[in-house]
C-alpha cells in the first residue's frame, strides 16, 4: 500500500475513541483482510486496533486505500453469494448453532450491497457498473428462484 511517506493524516481526538495506545503499522492490511471476510467495518476496525472513524477518514484521504476497501467489499460480497449458493445446492439450511440459515436476509444483504459490489467489480474487470449491476441482478434473481424451488420441494414433502 504505497503512501506518501511525508504525508501524515491528522486524526482529531474524537475520532480516536476506542483506540488503545500505539497503532500497529500494518493496521490497513489487518483491516482490509477482516473486511473481506466479514464486510463489517466496525468489526474490521476493532480487529485492526483502530476506530471506525479513522478507517473512514483514511479512505477519504487515500485513493489507493479507498480502492482496496472496495475490492475487499467485493470479495466479501462474493463470499456471501457463494455461501448462499453452496447452501442451496447442498440443502444445508442449518447454522453452526443448529438454527435455520436465513436465506431471505442473505438475499436482502446481497441486493443492498450490489451497488458497492458492482462498482468494485467494474474496477476489477474494467467494464461498466451498469453491466456488472445487471449481472448481479440476474444472480440474485437466480438465488431467489432457487429458494422458491427449495421451499416448494420441502412443502410437497420431497
Amino acid at each position: 500500500m504505497p503512501r506518501n511517506p511525508g504525508k501524515r493524516i491528522a486524526i482529531r481526538p474524537s475520532l480516536k475513541e476506542g483506540e488503545g495506545g500505539r497503532i500497529k503499522n500494518n493496521w490497513r492490511a489487518l483491516f482490509l483482510d477482516h473486511l473481506a471476510e466479514t464486510s463489517n467495518v466496525s468489526e474490521s476496525a476493532a480487529k485492526a486496533g483502530i476506530s471506525p472513524s479513522r478507517a473512514y477518514k483514511v479512505r477519504r484521504e487515500e485513493p489507493e486505500f479507498a480502492r482496496q476497501w472496495l475490492a475487499a467489499l467485493w470479495e466479501g460480497y462474493t463470499h456471501l453469494e457463494m455461501e448462499v449458493v453452496r447452501r442451496l445446492r447442498s440443502g444445508d439450511q442449518t447454522t453452526t448453532d443448529s438454527g435455520r440459515y436465513d436465506f431471505a436476509n442473505a438475499v436482502r444483504l446481497l441486493a443492498a450491497h450490489r451497488d458497492n459490489a458492482s462498482q468494485a467489480m467494474a474496477q476489477q474487470r474494467n467494464v461498466s457498473a451498469a453491466e456488472v449491476r445487471a449481472s448481479i441482478d440476474r444472480k440474485v434473481e437466480e438465488i431467489r428462484l432457487q429458494i422458491r424451488h427449495e421451499r416448494a420441494r420441502a412443502e410437497s414433502g420431497q
